[in-house]
């Protein structure tokens, strides 16, 4: 599968005014007004279709991002979409860039299917993959029989069910969800996890999840924009090299994993989405892949970083 094909959009950075990824606030109309976030999304889908990719990933607490989907769905009548979305947090930042609380998450039951209901009210059929956001070892699903007998039903319909991991322990997170089962069967059969240059920590667990017949997803290949805003000086010298930007290296090193099946880019304006594309035509050799391996942090310092971040 080339890697276009591979490739998902993921508007986390453009269906709200707020966010953590840096790199956005250069692009993006200075009001961030609904109706100029409209205007961005239907700008990055528009150009992403034509470069080739079909595949978008969006979430409930993304703002606006599954109505803003779901209409330039309607509005283009393509029919060759593969639509995710997960469940789980709420948007609750009242499209303010100075809310003291942008999200809240919950896991459970009522919460699944109020989500639900209200992603298929506006996305429809669309939507073949359906995920728990942002799960961690201390979640509740992991005991909630209920839920999980919920989830085993939507599979039921045809709906993969996933989860997306985050923090520190992510590849205990995966092995042990990927356990859980209802009537013998697995409640999941997708994960979307963290993988990037400098958080490597799931790789293993997720190229086991890849063997075993699991969808992955890899989110975050810039490091919330790390890798392109501030890069490391060895990957400047190899951006330097391959004539690309660092943010294109970065994704190309994602490509090169074989059991990532899809990989997610959050690109916040055309220019942003063109330059993170690029990477789809650099192809890294090993000794360049050997010389990067210099800039992987620990878990604890890289989700130390990450949960420093500002929305903003």
């Amino acid at each position: 599968m080339n890697a276009l094909a591979r490739t998902a959009i993921g508007l986390a950075a453009i269906g709200r005014p707020a966010y953590i990824n840096l790199g956005r606030a250069g692009v993006l109309p200075s009001g961030r007004e609904v109706s100029d976030m409209r205007e961005v999304t239907y700008a990055v889908l528009d150009a992403a279709y034509t470069e080739g990719v079909r595949r978008v990933d969006v979430a409930r607490s993304y703002g606006r991002a599954e109505e803003f989907l779901a209409a330039w769905l309607d509005d283009r009548g393509y029919d060759d979409v593969v639509v995710s979305s997960k469940w789980g947090y709420a948007y609750v930042g009242e499209w303010r860039m100075d809310a003291e609380v942008h999200e809240v998450k919950e896991h459970s039951l009522p919460r699944f299917r109020a989500q639900w209901e209200r992603t298929r009210s506006l996305l429809g059929e669309t939507v073949s993959l359906y995920q728990v956001h942002s799960l961690t070892l201390d979640s509740p699903l992991f005991t909630d029989q209920a839920l999980l007998a919920a989830l085993a039903e939507l599979a039921d319909t045809g709906v993969r069910v996933g989860f997306s991991t985050s923090g520190a322990k992510q590849a205990d997170t995966i092995r042990r969800a990927l356990e859980l089962e209802v009537k013998g069967r697995p409640v999941f059969t997708a994960v979307q996890s963290t993988w990037n240059l400098l958080e490597r920590s799931a790789g293993t667990a997720l190229r086991e999840a890849h063997e075993s017949g699991v969808l992955v997803q890899v989110k975050e290949t810039l490091a919330n924009g790390r890798l392109a805003v501030d890069p490391p000086a060895p990957l400047v010298e190899v951006a330097r090299r391959y004539g690309v930007g660092c943010d294109a290296v970065a994704v190309a090193a994602v490509y090169t994993q074989p059991w990532a099946d899809v990989v997610l880019i959050g690109p916040a304006s055309v220019d942003q989405l063109r330059s993170n594309l690029a990477g789809a035509a650099v192809s890294l050799g090993a000794d360049t892949l050997s010389g990067l391996d210099v800039l992987a942090r620990t878990p604890e310092e890289y989700w130390a970083e990450r949960s420093a971040l500002i929305w903003r």
